[in-house]
């Protein structure tokens, strides 16, 4: 077997055991793997813009040795760094152009625009130059008037699902457009997502273009979103052809080497199709985590992420 070196870039701000576990995850699939995967995070890899070659500073000798490698596990958003890191010739998965548009929910809306892919109807929030809040909110009438209400407003960044609030009428809408301020944000379409009577989404991992888990998250009682952060649940699921073609494709427009990608349960028509036969797009994730899901289903996705990067990129 041959040996590789590669880097596990990841935050280096974010504190929490659920990410350790992750990165230890990950590490010791990529040793079975025959691959020494180090965790750098983006304080030590410093994005510092020079000419000369990628070198690291030996602290006992002070002599400059070379030290590169074979490839980069990006898991982390910070896109300057994984920018400087393909300027200087790393190969890195996913691409700062996938986790760009992945990261940014409007973004990734208008991405897969024009690609006839089933999503909410949405609108994006319009652009204000003030740093704080909006001058005035006339335009939310507008924007009920034509989603109807309850509607959902996201913020374009955000994770697990916290920045993701329900509306019922205008003064709940102006009330969670005031707390979220200027920040990135859309209005969507509530849809209704079931599965046997429960609130429910499906979360489908893609790599290399291959659908290769899959769980169905039931939402916590009362709670719109089936985030397991959120106190959802999460349990084996076997997707439907469409779902598993509105998977592949979306990451195949997006240009993930890998993501989790999120469905929501389409509204039967005329009783005559099952919601899973009309799967609609809620999100991608190119830093999707997944020990829950290897938890739920004994698939640990990042056995194919190291599979598909030897085979075919190294």
């Amino acid at each position: 077997m041959k040996h590789h070196y590669a880097w596990l870039v990841v935050n280096h701000f974010v504190h929490a055991k659920k990410f350790d576990t992750f990165y230890k995850m990950l590490t010791e699939t990529a040793q079975k793997h025959g691959i020494q995967l180090e965790i750098r995070t983006n304080v030590e890899l410093l994005t510092e813009i020079y000419e000369n070659k990628d070198t690291k500073t030996d602290t006992e000798s002070g002599e400059k040795t070379l030290l590169r490698p074979d490839f980069v596990l990006f898991w982390d958003k910070d896109l300057n760094l994984c920018r400087h890191l393909e300027n200087r010739g790393f190969r890195v998965f996913n691409s700062s152009h996938a986790i760009e548009t992945c990261d940014d929910k409007n973004k990734t809306i208008l991405a897969l625009e024009g690609h006839g892919i089933r999503m909410p109807r949405t609108i994006i929030a319009p652009k204000t130059f003030r740093p704080d809040q909006y001058p005035e909110l006339d335009f939310l009438p507008e924007i009920a008037c034509r989603l109807g209400f309850p509607l959902v407003v996201k913020e374009a960044f955000g994770s697990f699902g916290f920045q993701v609030h329900l509306a019922h009428d205008l003064l709940e809408l102006v009330k969670i457009v005031r707390e979220i301020g200027t920040r990135p944000m859309q209005f969507q379409e509530f849809i209704r997502s079931e599965f046997q009577g429960k609130t429910a989404d499906v979360r489908i991992h893609v790599v290399g273009g291959e659908v290769v888990a899959a769980v169905l998250r039931t939402a916590h009682k009362g709670d719109f979103r089936a985030n397991v952060t959120n106190g959802g649940k999460m349990e084996p699921y076997t997707p439907s052809e469409a779902q598993k073609t509105l998977a592949v494709r979306v990451c195949e427009i997006l240009g993930t080497d890998f993501a989790g990608v999120d469905l929501l349960f389409g509204k039967p028509e005329n009783g005559k199709k099952d919601g899973a036969d009309l799967p609609i797009l809620c999100e991608v994730n190119t830093n999707a985590h997944f020990k829950n899901l290897f938890d739920a289903t004994g698939v640990n996705v990042a056995e194919f992420i190291f599979k598909e990067i030897l085979e075919k990129h190294l």
